[in-house]
């Protein structure tokens, strides 16, 4: 039996500057979900195009995922963008 890829949490800006968190084990794939405005996008995305990834973390499996994504979700906005600068300069 094969594992299931790994899950990651991600942050996505929207286009009108707020940050969205979630959750994947195929972020790309969730990406476009997200994109298409169709009926597995995210209600709090509607309407918020365009979107842009700018955070992304493999972290293991989805309780893992989970708890990270709730972790990110508390912190304030400046937090969160440090987060975000941190892992692009990295």
């Amino acid at each position: 039996m094969a594992s299931e890829p790994p899950w990651s949490v991600y942050l996505i800006r929207c286009g009108d500057d707020s940050l969205y968190c979630g959750i994947s084990n195929n972020v790309a794939r969730r990406l476009t979900e997200h994109q298409s405005q169709g009926p597995k996008c995210a209600k709090y995305l509607r309407g918020r195009t365009p979107f842009d990834l700018v955070y992304e973390r493999v972290i293991g499996t989805r309780a893992e995922a989970s708890s990270e994504e709730y972790r990110i979700k508390q912190l304030c906005r400046k937090a969160k963008e440090i987060l975000i600068a941190q892992k692009n300069s990295s």
